[in-house]
């Protein structure tokens, strides 16, 4: 086109012109730094001002305050960017420290003082004052008597009522029992072992409710063994309330009454020991600190107890195939401990209480009856409480021992050892032959010691004993002679069986007939006798010239063998032959021959005059009508007389 125009475009200037030098060069200037311009939007800020509308006027007032500035001053290089900040800030530390020296000046009080302003009012006569206070302090004094007074009439009716707070006898229930409260606002308990881990599905739930004070004021004087709702079922067993209270404690009906378990160890229809298992006589009596009700669930919680020992005996009883088979009737339970010998395990329950019930078993087991209660404890306690596997990845369920039993190399016996258990039933079994055949043993002993007067026999039974084994140490010795020589020997008495250990080593095991340690016994009595014998005859320089606790010479013994000893005096000139049978006492012969023979007669066989010097015929001494106490001291005194005769 002919007729166009150029048209020049150009770009804007994005930065002020700072100076145009005389070749028409333009110098910019440089955009601000992001600090600049934090800098110059703090200069903006006035902190006298919070206002909005304050804010956007000075927003513009600066905007047009710059614009003049850059008319004026084009060229004028800009002060420094936090200049107004610094001034800002100076300002309001003048003012606070203008603050602080007013404030200092006011707290001395030496050179100003700061005084209220004190508003114009009508003046009061100070004897109105005095007349209000008296009328307030009097109104409150008489607000302070009549709360005193009530409370001392209701401590007074309290105490002549005799009936306590529900509230307070509420708080003393669940300080001893577990409580909590139902949806429909009764409160109920619980005398289970549950949380201790029990399994027994009778239920243990009891419900406490507001006595009624007509109720109340019938069970002072009244007997509430009839009835199974009154309060402190103390009701329960017959016995007479001397004090109300505020609580009602209700216990299921299978709860009431007096329960406990009696063990019997019987032969032949005698009682041999006897023990009653119940929870009543344990722990501190804090029925007359916390309530009459305390003893009703105390009965209760005894025949929840009683129930649940004798449900898992008779389980027990059911299951365990032993060689006899326990019979289970009712409410007890017969186990066969030995021949002839059974143990009886009966449930009584009594709904009342009589006062014509037997007197307590005096020959009562404490071992036994802890036993049980052991015993029900650790099942409880192996339901609530399983070993944790080892690794973590292990199944639940076995015992830390099985766990090692890899890396331990335990062999096929003993993790049969580990599978093994016993059972309530089945430990109360063998402690019960234990306690039999400790008794057994106890007899035979002290029988013993009674009838045998020469040697004397002591027994030193062991305390620290465990349920199934019991140990004790006879020593049999010689009065008098103790030095010479001592028997002794030790006997475990096990469920049914004993152990005998002699002083030799020798280890000899016998059964539960009794007639076994007493033959024993005998013949270690015999041997006793021929022992301190050698050794009385070496003191007094005799000469043994042999000795046997095995004589096999003579009638048969029926009890064990005959033991001689042949001893020959210091001069070879007498001699002195025992012999000790039991049969079935100690039974002591003694012979005497001399040397040289008095009839002697040389012949055509035997015509030296020597062969005189082989000694005569036994002749029997009358041994019990030599003096001496013992069979040791008669000894002596016989060696003594043959000695000096030759002398």
């Amino acid at each position: 086109m002919s007729n166009s125009v150029n048209i020049s475009v150009e770009t804007t200037c994005e930065n002020q012109i700072r100076e145009i030098a005389y070749d028409g060069t333009e110098l910019y200037q440089p955009p601000p730094t992001l600090s600049e311009s934090l800098a110059k939007c703090a200069a903006r800020i006035d902190f006298s001002k919070t206002s909005l509308d304050d804010l956007k006027k000075e927003e513009k007032t600066a905007a047009a305050a710059e614009e003049e500035i850059k008319d004026a001053n084009p060229f004028q290089e800009s002060l420094w960017p936090w200049d107004a900040v610094r001034n800002k800030l100076k300002d309001a530390y003048t003012e606070i420290c203008v603050l602080s020296d007013v404030i200092s000046i006011a707290k001395d009080k030496r050179y100003l003082v700061l005084d209220p302003l004190l508003e114009e009012g009508d003046d009061t006569k100070p004897i109105v004052q005095v007349y209000s206070r008296k009328k307030a302090i009097s109104q409150a004094a008489q607000v302070l008597l009549g709360g005193a007074e009530r409370i001392r009439n209701a401590h007074s009716e309290q105490r002549s009522r005799n009936v306590s707070d529900f509230h307070i006898e509420l708080l003393r229930l669940r300080q001893n029992w577990r409580l909590k409260k139902v949806s429909n606002g009764a409160i109920i308990g619980d005398l289970s072992y549950r949380t201790a881990g029990s399994k027994f599905g009778m239920s243990g739930t009891f419900e406490v409710t507001k006595a009624e004070d007509a109720l109340d004021e019938e069970n002072v004087g009244n007997t509430t063994g009839a009835s199974a709702n009154s309060t402190g079922s103390g009701s329960n067993n017959g016995m007479q309330l001397k004090a109300s209270s505020a609580l009602r404690v209700i216990v299921p009906s299978e709860l009431q009454g007096v329960a406990y378990i009696k063990v019997i160890t019987q032969k032949d229809q005698e009682d041999l020991c006897t023990a009653q298992v119940n929870l009543m006589g344990h722990g501190p009596n804090i029925t007359a600190q916390v309530g009459v009700w305390q003893k009703t669930l105390e009965f209760a919680q005894n025949v929840l107890f009683c129930k649940e020992l004798f449900a898992q005996l008779a389980r027990e009883a059911i299951q365990l195939q032993a060689p006899i088979p326990h019979v289970v009737i009712g409410n007890q339970i017969r186990a066969t401990l030995l021949p002839n010998i059974q143990l009886i395990i009966s449930l009584c329950h009594s709904t009342s209480f009589d006062s014509s019930q037997p007197a307590p078993i005096n020959d009562h087991d404490h071992v036994l009856e802890h036993s049980l209660h052991q015993l029900l404890r650790e099942v409880h306690y192996k339901n609530s409480h399983h070993p944790f596997p080892h690794p973590a990845s292990a199944p639940l369920g076995p015992s830390k021992k099985r766990m090692v039993a890899g890396p331990t190399a335990a062999d096929r016996e003993a993790l049969l050892d580990m599978t093994k258990t016993q059972t309530i039933l089945e430990q109360i079994i063998a402690q019960a032959q234990h306690i039999f055949m400790r008794k057994r043993t106890q007899y035979v002993l002290d029988t013993l010691a009674r009838d045998v007067k020469d040697p004397q026999i002591v027994s030193h039974w062991n305390a620290m004993n465990s349920p199934t084994m019991s140990c004790v140490k006879i020593n049999i010795v010689t009065h008098g002679y103790d030095a010479i020589g001592r028997t002794s020997l030790v006997i475990h008495v096990k469920e049914r069986s004993l152990k005998c250990i002699c002083r030799d080593g020798r280890v000899m095991r016998l059964s539960y007939e009794p007639q076994e340690l007493r033959d024993l016994i005998l013949c270690q009595i015999n041997s006793h006798q021929i022992s301190c014998l050698v050794s009385l005859a070496r003191c007094m320089a005799w000469t043994v010239l042999s000795n046997s606790n095995h004589l096999g010479i003579g009638k048969v013994e029926p009890l064990g063998n005959a033991s001689s000893c042949l001893l020959a005096s210091p001069n070879s000139d007498r001699m002195i032959a025992v012999q000790i049978r039991c049969d079935p006492q100690i039974d002591v012969k003694v012979y005497i021959a001399r040397s040289p023979r008095q009839d002697f007669f040389p012949s055509p066989l035997v015509p030296e005059k020597f062969w005189e010097n082989l000694g005569g015929n036994f002749k029997e001494v009358r041994f019990d009508k030599i003096e001496g106490k013992s069979f040791l001291n008669k000894m002596e005194f016989l060696m003594a007389s043959l000695t000096s005769n030759t002398a």
